[in-house]
C-alpha cells in the first residue's frame, strides 16, 4: 500500500522505527554532555579520557553518530511536518492550525526540559525551524532537496571560511610584535574553540550539587545555545535538513517507497564513501593532538557527511524491515519510535537523575567509554516500556499530553479494544 492511498491515521511502521532507531542514536551523541562537562562534547581531552577505550568511543561516535542521528531525527521531524498536515486535512484545525499549535507547545516543552533535565535540548530548536518549514511543504521535492541542499551548503561555506579566518588570526597573534589589539582579538576569538580549566572545575560542582544548582548549571549555558549556536549553527542546519526530509518523505524514502537498489546505492555512498571520509577526518583530529582549530576545521567539513551517513543508516533499517527480518527488534524500534517524544524526555529525566546531586551524582566521575553503560540501560529501558505500554495506551505520556494541549480537551489515552498493527510502509 502506498503512502498516498494508506487510510489517514494508519501508523507507517517503517517511520516509527527508523524514529526508534534516531531516539536511540541520539542520547550516544548526548550521553558526553549530559554525564561530563560541556566542552567534553567536542574536545575528549577536556574530560573523559582520550586514550585507549575512550579513544575509539570518541571516534567511532564521532564517525558513526555524532551529527548523523540528530540529522536524521531532524530530517524525520520535516517528514512528520508533511505526514501530520496530510493527516489534519478536513479535520476541526485543520493543517495550519494544528501545525503551529503543536510547534507552540513543542516550544514551551523544549524551554522547560532545557532548565530542568538538558541543556541541549532540540525541541525549541525544532519549533523555530518548523515555523520556517510550513510554508513551503507543498512545493515539489526537487526544489525542496535544493532549497535544503542550498541552506547546507551555504553553512558549510561559512564555517569553512570561518575556520581559515580563525586560523589567519592565531597565526598573525603569534607573530612576533603582534599589535595588542590583535593579540586581543585572538584571546576573544579563540573562546569559541577552546574553554578555561577552572569553567571545568565549576561546572562539575554546580552538577554534583543540589537541584537549584544544577538548573543554575545549564541556566549558565543556555545563552550559548540560544544566542550564538542556534542563529549561527544549529537553525540553518535544521531548516536545511528538514527541507530535505519533507522531500525524502513524499519521495517515499521513509515509507519504503524506493527500490533496493535505490536504498543499496544510498547505502554503499554512505558507508564506502562518507564513512572512509569522515574517519579520515576524524584521523587528522588525533594526529592534532586535538589542537582546537584544526578539531574546529576539520568537524566543519564533517558537516557534508552528516545527512549521508544517517540515512545510510535509516537505509539498512528499512532493508530489514522490508525483508522481514529481526521482526521482534524492529517492532519494539517501531513502539520507541511512535513514543519518540516521551523517550526522548525520559532519557534527560533518566540520565539526569543519573549524573545530577539530587540523584547518583556521576557527573564527571566516569570516562567516555564507561558512560556507554549508562546509554545501554536507557536503551534497554525504552525498548523495554514503549511495547507494553503502547499496548495499554493509545501514546506516550508526553504525546497524550501535546495532543491534548493542541486539541484544548483532553484525548483519548486507554485502549479499549486491541492495538492496531502499524502497516510495513
Amino acid at each position: 500500500m502506498s503512502a498516498a492511498t494508506r487510510p489517514a491515521g494508519e501508523r507507517h511502521l517503517s517511520i516509527d522505527a527508523v524514529r526508534g532507531l534516531a531516539v536511540l542514536g541520539i542520547l550516544l551523541m548526548n550521553i558526553v554532555g549530559m554525564g561530563l562537562p560541556s566542552f567534553a562534547y567536542v574536545d575528549p581531552t577536556y574530560a573523559g579520557g582520550s586514550q585507549g577505550a575512550d579513544l575509539w568511543t570518541w571516534a567511532v561516535n564521532n564517525v558513526l553518530t555524532d551529527g548523523k542521528m540528530r540529522a536524521l531525527f531532524t530530517m524525520l521531524f520535516g517528514a512528520s511536518a508533511v505526514l501530520i498536515a496530510e493527516r489534519a486535512e478536513g479535520g476541526g484545525l485543520g493543517p495550519v492550525q494544528t501545525h503551529y499549535r503543536r510547534l507552540f507547545w513543542l516550544l514551551l516543552f523544549g524551554v522547560a526540559h532545557a532548565l530542568f533535565a538538558w541543556y541541549g535540548d532540540v525541541l525549541t530548536l525544532y519549533a523555530i525551524a518548523g515555523v520556517v518549514i510550513f510554508p513551503f511543504r507543498r512545493l515539489s521535492p526537487k526544489v525542496q532537496i535544493g532549497i535544503g541542499v542550498a541552506i547546507l551548503a551555504l553553512l558549510l561555506t561559512k564555517n569553512v571560511w570561518q575556520s581559515g579566518e580563525l586560523e589567519a588570526l592565531r597565526a598573525a597573534a603569534a607573530a612576533p610584535g603582534a599589535p595588542a589589539d590583535v593579540v586581543q582579538a585572538w584571546k576573544e576569538a579563540s573562546m569559541m574553540v577552546q574553554m578555561p580549566p577552572e569553567a571545568k572545575a565549576a561546572e562539575i560542582a554546580l552538577f554534583q550539587g543540589g537541584f537549584l544548582d544544577a538548573l543554575q548549571a545549564r541556566a549558565n549555558m543556555l545563552p550559548l545555545f540560544y544566542l550564538i549556536l542556534f542563529p549561527t549553527e544549529m537553525l540553518p542546519e535544521a531548516i536545511g535538513q528538514m527541507f530535505v526530509g519533507m522531500a525524502l518523505f513524499r519521495l517515499g524514502f521513509f515509507t519504503l517507497g524506493w527500490s533496493n537498489r535505490a536504498y543499496g546505492a544510498l547505502i554503499a555512498f554512505g558507508y564506502v564513501v562518507c564513512v572512509p571520509f569522515t574517519a579520515w577526518l576524524a584521523w587528522l583530529i588525533w594526529k592534532s593532538g586535538f589542537d582546537p582549530l584544526t578539531l574546529h576545521g576539520l568537524e566543519a567539513l564533517q558537516q557534508a557527511t552528516r545527512p549521508f551517513i544517517g540515512l545510510a543508516h535509516a537505509a539498512v533499517l528499512l532493508l530489514v524491515i522490508r525483508a522481514g527480518w529481526l521482526r521482534g527488534l524492529t517492532d519494539r524500534l517501531a513502539a520507541a519510535g511512535r513514543m519518540a517524544f516521551s523517550n526522548y524526555l525520559m532519557s534527560s529525566i533518566l540520565t539526569s537523575v543519573v549524573f545530577c546531586g539530587y540523584g547518583f551524582g556521576l557527573f564527571g566521575e566516569l570516562s567516555r567509554a564507561e558512560l556507554l553503560w549508562v546509554v545501554a540501560g536507557v536503551w534497554a529501558f525504552i525498548l523495554l516500556w514503549s511495547r507494553p505500554w503502547l499496548q495499554r495506551f493509545q501514546y506516550g505520556p508526553f504525546e497524550w499530553a501535546w495532543r491534548s494541549l493542541v486539541q484544548w480537551k483532553p484525548q483519548p489515552f486507554v485502549r479499549n479494544g486491541r492495538p492496531v498493527v502499524p502497516a510495513a510502509g
